[in-house]
Parts: C-alpha cells; sequence; structure tokens
C-alpha cells in the first residue's frame, strides 16, 4: 500500500474525529443548564424543557403556490 492510499484512508477518519471534536466543543459552550428530554405524549413524542422558549422558533404560513400558465395550452373563455 503506496503512502498515498495510506493518506486517503486515514484522511476520512482524521475528519470526523475533528468534527466530532468541534461538536463536543459547541455544545459544552451552549450555556444550557437544562437540555431538556422527549416525552411520550399520546401517539408523539414532545421536547421537554431545554433552552428553546416558545417564542425562538418563529413558523410563517406557507405562501400559497402560484399558477403557472402553459403557453401551448388553449384559452378557456
Amino acid at each position: 500500500m503506496s503512502r498515498l492510499t495510506q493518506l486517503r484512508a486515514l484522511a476520512p477518519l482524521v475528519v470526523a474525529g475533528a468534527l466530532a471534536a468541534v461538536a463536543v466543543v459547541t455544545v459544552e459552550r451552549a450555556g444550557c443548564d437544562d437540555p431538556g428530554r422527549y416525552e411520550l405524549r399520546g401517539d408523539h413524542y414532545e421536547l421537554v424543557g431545554g433552552c428553546i422558549a416558545a417564542g425562538d422558533i418563529v413558523v410563517t404560513d406557507p405562501v400559497p403556490p402560484t399558477p403557472t400558465v402553459d403557453p401551448g395550452a388553449p384559452n378557456k373563455g
């Protein structure tokens, strides 16, 4: 096995390890005392606790799609 082949085999493992380390450091510095937990509520799970409040995530109403006009279609009317 040549050195280049060994490097190609080892590089993804090194990158994965570095990304895992960055993820651990990010979570440690998040400053959240209560990480939250998932509880079964009826037929679904719900996140209870944690650092996200109800107003932190804003969900807007979806924009209705605009009708498209097919230039080859016959006119109605």
